[in-house]
């Protein structure tokens, strides 16, 4: 399992967050103090406060193309 911390700012890169991860086979969840839901639902995302860094947790250890692929979403 890897954990990394995103920023959504905007309803767009939301949409292209959800668009990048819902490519891969394996689950990811999103932590938004105690929400935790499921990166591939843009309503869930919706539903975080995206006014602040939320933890991203994937679970599988070779996720490296993923973590490429979203690195402009890092913090």
């Amino acid at each position: 399992m890897k954990t990394v911390n995103i920023k959504l700012s905007l309803a767009e890169n939301v949409k292209q967050f959800v668009n990048i991860v819902n490519r891969y086979p394996y689950e990811i969840d999103l932590r938004s103090g105690r929400h935790v839901v499921d990166a591939k639902s843009i309503l869930g995302i919706f539903s975080l406060d995206l006014s602040k860094p939320i933890t991203m947790e994937i679970y599988s250890d070779d996720c490296d193309d993923l973590l490429k692929e979203i690195e402009s979403f890092i913090v």
